[in-house]
């Protein structure tokens, strides 16, 4: 039977874990490598509502986006916010799971998927990391329309791209651009390398006032489409990734993308 060990070998081929940064902590959170698998879920997030939606559908295994450890714990209490995870997982044999910044860094990974859906052509990255024979990986990406349109044309559609009710804009409105940066999750780390470019706008979630500020000094545009709506299209393309290489394998075992989160913060 298929176990957690087999699953995380498919997920090495979707998104190395050698591409994963140095403060990340990518790769099997919580979870017995020995567990079989029969049904896989994939989240953005291992919040708690996500834990018990996957053990509500007797998942054996969770992948997600964002890691359920992040930093350094010296203790596993079971009635804290991960202690109460980690329980649960552990009580339901739910493995889970985390690809992040391996996930964004990948050539054909979260970032170029951002880029595609942004109607981006020529892309190379951002910041480049690694060559293989796939190609060149690295974090965020940097492309250009095969139209220019101006600024707030394009704000527009990415609203409706990404189904928003609003988005945060630094620039003018009227400004044509042709050439874009983007940078899925949070993209103030990014905003030096942003600026060696010679993109017109930069895409991205987390922006900071202080980038903004910046930004108009360099003549340069930003748009905000905030954190989660530039990182939840990763459920559907690991569901899709890891599935294709389950059927490549002959394996039986079922991916299902968990579409249960919301965006934490609410616009009014």
């Amino acid at each position: 039977m298929t176990n957690v060990n087999d699953i995380i070998g498919l997920m090495e081929s979707v998104a190395p874990l050698r591409l994963a940064e140095s403060w990340d902590n990518s790769g099997l959170q919580c979870g017995d490598r020995t567990w079989p698998v029969r049904h896989i879920v994939v989240a953005l997030d291992p919040s708690l509502s996500v834990v018990q939606a996957a053990c509500e559908k007797k998942a054996d295994m969770l992948i997600t986006h964002h890691p359920l450890i992040f930093q350094a714990i010296k203790n596993i209490v079971l009635d804290s916010p991960v202690g109460e995870i980690i329980s649960l997982s552990v009580r339901h044999q739910l493995a889970v799971f985390s690809a992040h910044t391996n996930l964004d860094s990948v050539k054909g990974g979260l970032n170029d998927l951002f880029a595609e859906k942004l109607g981006l052509q020529n892309c190379c990255c951002l910041e480049a990391a690694a060559s293989t024979a796939e190609g060149q990986h690295g974090m965020g990406r940097v492309g250009e329309l095969s139209t220019p349109v101006n600024l707030g044309v394009l704000a527009e559609t990415i609203k409706t791209t990404f189904g928003l009710t609003s988005l945060k804009i630094s620039g003018p409105l009227l400004m044509p651009v042709k050439k874009i940066a983007v940078c899925t999750g949070s993209g103030s780390g990014l905003m030096k390398q942003f600026f060696l470019t010679d993109t017109d706008v930069y895409v991205s979630g987390d922006l900071k006032f202080h980038d903004a500020k910046d930004a108009e000094t360099h003549h340069r545009a930003l748009i905000d489409v905030g954190h989660f709506a530039s990182e939840q299209i990763m459920i559907a393309l690991v569901a899709r990734k890891l599935a294709d290489r389950i059927k490549e394998k002959g394996l039986d075992v079922t991916v299902e993308a968990l579409q249960v989160e919301v965006d934490p913060f609410k616009y009014v």
